[in-house]
């Protein structure tokens, strides 16, 4: 069994950190506890978001994970390809360096592994036909 967590990119958390500090900062200088707690209670889930989202691959499967909204598990058997994509949607993915799995005949998800390429060879080694897209730019 090999487990990734998902990479952690930069450029999602600085925008959000000076905006829930300035807020933290507001809600103590007006004295609203109950503002602070709520912030707090968001930040502590989004803790929590970051720590449990990880993509696991035991024996013949790939089981994608994020808290309790996401829980999927894909036969890797099933996986036609995998492709670098820099999508905005909402995903288990806590980086803007992404990747595309696409399986079965009409799913794909979008992960963002700390080590794409390994993770790739991984998937690789229990599946071959996968083909890869990878725009190599680094």
């Amino acid at each position: 069994m090999t487990t990734y967590r998902s990479k952690i990119g930069l450029v999602i958390i600085l925008p959000a950190l000076p905006i829930f500090l300035g807020i933290c900062a507001l809600d103590i200088i007006n004295d609203d506890w109950f503002a602070l707690f709520i912030i707090l209670l968001i930040a502590g889930f989004t803790t929590y978001l970051f720590r449990t989202t990880y993509y696991t691959i035991n024996g013949n499967m790939l089981n994608v994970r994020s808290g309790f909204f996401v829980n999927t598990d894909i036969d890797i058997a099933k996986i036609k390809s995998v492709a670098e994509t820099n999508t905005m949607w909402s995903a288990p993915a806590w980086s803007m360096d992404r990747i595309e799995i696409f399986y079965n005949t009409y799913d794909s998800v979008v992960i963002s592994p700390p080590n794409k390429a390994q993770f790739i060879v991984d998937l690789q080694v229990i599946n071959p036909n996968i083909t890869v897209s990878l725009n190599n730019k680094k």
